[in-house]
């Protein structure tokens, strides 16, 4: 039987608070994280992530009181990023109630963050997350997708095809694969993106940014992701994880 597929919500947070903005811009307050991560709970979710978006950019601490009034309330895996700089940030988010962490900024300043990470507290803990767009005008990838940081306001120049590749061999245990051309449209997943991803690597993709209705969930999957987040589309009631589960069942995944 075949693994199934995993149903993410993620909760974008700032200050405390759940918000999601097209682009990460303009920031919306969709409730408290806490109350958000126990209502998808009771629907079903598979795991849940939380993502401090302010964390990197105003370089503040991933909001550990937050984590820990969670992992009280929910029995599923609980994913944290943003903020994570060193293995002793993981450290920290582990004892209070993580099960994995996210890191982003931090392995691209320092690729040997991945590894120290990995053998410190094994490659189930480390999810590399990916924040990736189509260059634009002048290319300086191979593949023509760029990793970018602070939510996709910078570009870094480095090919995410590469990356992904290199994260691999360091002992990421997993990739979150956000499209930041895709996140927050609506208009379905980034699945060349996808495909381009899972013909470099063995690891998990959680596909990010897109989602607009339970319909697009599927071909996600189809293009070769192993998990699929969103976060609007479930923060403003506009598909429910039932239906979302229902719709990758209907194409012939197994769900839990």
């Amino acid at each position: 039987m075949s693994l199934a597929v995993r149903v993410i919500p993620c909760l974008d947070v700032d200050a405390g608070r759940v918000v999601k903005g097209v682009h990460f811009e303009n920031l919306r307050d969709a409730g408290d994280p806490v109350e958000l991560a126990a209502e998808y709970y009771r629907q079903g979710a598979d795991e849940l992530t939380f993502l401090d978006v302010t964390a990197s950019s105003s370089h503040r601490q991933t909001m550990v009181d937050v984590v820990s009034r969670t992992a009280e309330q929910i029995f599923i895996p609980l994913t944290v990023g943003g903020g994570v700089r060193a293995p002793e940030d993981v450290d920290s988010l582990l004892r209070c109630g993580a099960d994995k962490v996210g890191v982003n900024t931090a392995a691209i300043n320092d690729p040997t963050l991945i590894g120290r990470v990995a053998e410190r507290f094994g490659n189930q803990v480390l999810v590399l997350s990916v924040d990736a767009r189509r260059e634009q005008g002048e290319r300086h990838t191979q593949s023509g997708f760029e990793v970018t940081t602070m939510g996709g306001r910078k570009s870094t120049g480095i090919d995410a095809i590469w990356w992904v590749k290199r994260a691999q061999e360091l002992g990421a245990g997993e990739i979150l694969l956000n499209s930041m051309d895709a996140d927050g449209t609506q208009q379905g997943f980034d699945l060349e993106m996808i495909k381009a991803v899972r013909k470099e690597v063995k690891i998990p993709i959680i596909a990010s940014g897109g989602a607009g209705k339970a319909a697009d969930f599927p071909s996600a999957i189809e293009a070769g992701a192993d998990a699929v987040l969103a976060a609007s589309i479930f923060h403003y009631g506009k598909v429910t994880i039932g239906e979302v589960k229902d719709a990758i069942k209907a194409a012939g995944y197994t769900v839990r």
